[in-house]
């Protein structure tokens, strides 16, 4: 299935691979969901939405396995105080819903911020925009395309 993610990198001419599968609605972390497209979760991830006090709405890109460090968000934004908006407020905000948040393609483009863990990988797995399915792609062509800043953001779960 062709989602808008895709079909922006279709018209920039960046190669990537989608990766469909099965979506469990009682269970939509993205640890599930790496072991279902058979990558390990270091390699997923997962696109929070965030505001900043200072810099608004904007996109946070970690690990499957990793916690979002807000002090270093905020560090990172320029801001202040950074807070994850509230689940009511994604789909109005994104275009997307919970499990299928991208920082491709999306409704408007907010500032993306991504882990720097992204660079230690080949190939990374992202929300194609939608549940159930994945856009594999190299961590450079998804930067580019994002405009995303790359820092320390995630912390190991504990």
């Amino acid at each position: 299935m062709k989602t808008n993610a895709a079909r922006l990198l279709d018209t920039l001419g960046i190669q990537y691979e989608l990766r469909e599968y099965e979506v469990d609605p009682e269970d939509l972390s993205a640890e599930t969901v790496a072991a279902k497209v058979g990558l390990p979760p270091e390699q997923v991830f997962k696109t929070l939405v965030a505001r900043g006090d200072r810099s608004g709405v904007i996109m946070a890109v970690v690990a499957a396995d990793a916690e979002l460090d807000l002090k270093a968000l905020a560090k990172l934004s320029g801001d202040r105080k950074v807070d994850t908006v509230p689940l009511k407020e994604l789909q109005p905000l994104t275009g997307y819903i919970r499990g299928g948040v991208t920082a491709l393609g999306g409704k408007k483009e907010y500032p993306v911020f991504v882990d720097e863990l992204v660079e230690l990988y080949d190939v990374i797995s992202v929300s194609a925009g939608v549940r159930g399915t994945q856009i594999l792609l190299s961590p450079a062509d998804y930067l580019k395309v994002t405009k995303g800043k790359v820092g320390p953001i995630s912390r190991t779960k504990s």
